[in-house]
């Protein structure tokens, strides 16, 4: 599978706008995280390599579900990055 396939989209609901921001009312407070709907295949080793190299940031850790419209994954970004920046690149906001 190459790079290019993995990342499919940025998901996009005001659950996820809280994730990127860290409102403290959410059950992990910290924040930083932001939502992306991934090729079904890919593992989470994957996800964080094709996240890592096409945002050219550093990925903390890769939380995967599989729901109707297919594979989430919420990807928390290593501290000294920031989840709105990479929302701004992508046309988040």
């Amino acid at each position: 599978m190459k790079q290019s396939d993995i990342l499919i989209r940025p998901y996009v609901t005001e659950k996820s706008m809280n994730h990127m921001a860290g409102t403290p009312r959410q059950r992990f407070a910290d924040g930083n995280r932001i939502e992306f709907l991934v090729h079904r295949q890919a593992s989470k080793g994957d996800i964080k390599t094709a996240f890592e190299e096409r945002f050219e940031v550093k990925v903390e850790s890769v939380h995967t579900r599989i729901q109707k419209d297919g594979k989430h994954a919420i990807i928390r970004l290593a501290e000294g990055y920031s989840a709105e920046d990479v929302g701004m690149r992508v046309g988040v906001f």
